[in-house]
């Protein structure tokens, strides 16, 4: 029999949770932390990455109070996806994440369906350009707020962020890049 924990971190629109399992995967605790979606516009949604952060490091906080944190064994990291990360070369985000329900890219979504092609574009990322993906959300930030474009060193998504945060890795899964309209499903890597 194995001891230890592992440690699941869900990311959400709502709010970050945090759970603790025993290696059966019997829950052990729990904690979640809310926060608000701002809408500085009709059809906007933002959420600055550093609340994420702040309500991950407040559930964990709360767990290493009743739990012995360095029986941790693996920690599991799921969340919202599509929303748009963007940091400078230190790690610092740019602006708040644009994140999945943000509507304010239409007019960028057709223009990458022009310049792609709509069967090409769905060849190669197996969906029609939406507001909801990335893609999208960076080509908006190129033509409305190209000084803070000018400063990104790393695009990441939203949990991407908090394994970043914990880790020093920028990275994501397959998964959440197969929703960034950036990726090549078919052949498993970022579209040129």
């Amino acid at each position: 029999m194995r001891n230890g924990y592992l440690l699941g971190i869900d990311v959400g629109t709502s709010a970050t949770k945090v759970a603790l399992y025993d290696f059966h995967l019997r829950l052990i605790d729990s904690f979640s932390q809310g926060y608000e979606i701002d809408t500085p516009h009709p059809g906007w949604s933002e959420q600055h990455p550093d609340i994420w952060w702040l309500a991950t490091k407040a559930c964990i906080h709360n767990i290493a109070n009743k739990h012995d944190v360095k029986l941790i064994k693996s920690i599991g990291i799921t969340g919202q996806m599509h929303g748009l990360v963007l940091l400078d070369s230190e790690g610092i985000p740019l602006r708040p994440s644009i994140i999945w329900c943000d509507q304010r890219s239409a007019i960028e979504c057709d223009e990458i369906t022009e310049l792609v092609g709509k069967k090409r574009l769905i060849e190669i990322t197996a969906n029609p350009a939406l507001p909801g993906f990335t893609a999208s959300k960076i080509r908006w930030v190129i033509k409305h707020e190209p000084d803070i474009f000018a400063r990104c060193a790393h695009i990441l998504l939203p949990k991407d962020y908090i394994r970043y945060k914990l880790s020093g890795i920028f990275a994501t899964d397959m998964s959440d890049a197969s929703g960034t309209q950036l990726l090549d499903i078919s052949n498993r890597r970022w579209s040129q």
